[in-house]
């Protein structure tokens, strides 16, 4: 049941993440925003994937290559001093850890399905690391979005929100498969 609900919570993100992508004007607001919208949406169909009981259309070497590119295209810009980057290319690379250190029994076949995983992570030190810092992430954009300080820029206070949920789902995988 846990499941089906963590599904429909992280499908409900794909919304906000399209919606900005279709209605903002990223001519005025840049690349790098354009670039970060993609991202948390690829990030969320990713986590629907995962989630999911029924198992996901791309098995689990093509979403760990798209989860490598997207981890190293956002690394990348960060070594060149984007910042902003730094939040996409560390949940890309937790994707892709989850995605590989995920035991992938044969009787599944090559589909993504962890909620039906009955085993741990590989290096659970990893998991609950990065656990900590999407559970800090996560509080830190969800009090952005309590304070209503996330409204400077079009679209700001609806990617605190997803980024504060994401945070939290993320966090809570992690440690879920870790322990």
């Amino acid at each position: 049941m846990v499941d089906w609900v963590l599904t429909a919570v992280f499908a409900a993100l794909a919304l906000p993440c399209v919606l900005r992508l279709v209605r903002l004007d990223y001519a005025t607001l840049g690349a790098a925003v354009r670039q970060g919208d993609l991202a948390e949406l690829l990030l969320v169909l990713a986590m629907v994937a995962m989630l999911s009981p029924v198992g996901g259309p791309i098995p689990a070497a093509g979403w760990q290559a798209v989860l490598a590119l997207t981890a190293a295209w956002f690394a990348a810009a960060w070594v060149r001093g984007r910042t902003d980057c730094a939040h996409h290319a560390l949940s890309s690379a937790a994707m892709l850890y989850m995605v590989t250190a995920m035991p992938h029994p044969s009787t599944h076949g090559p589909w993504l399905t962890m909620s039906t995983m009955d085993a741990r992570l590989a290096l659970p030190l990893v998991a609950v690391t990065a656990a900590g810092y999407f559970v800090l992430d996560a509080a830190w954009s969800g009090r952005l979005v309590l304070r209503g300080t996330a409204t400077s820029n079009p679209g700001q206070a609806s990617r605190a929100l997803c980024r504060a949920a994401m945070g939290a789902g993320m966090g809570y995988l992690l440690l879920a498969s870790a322990l």
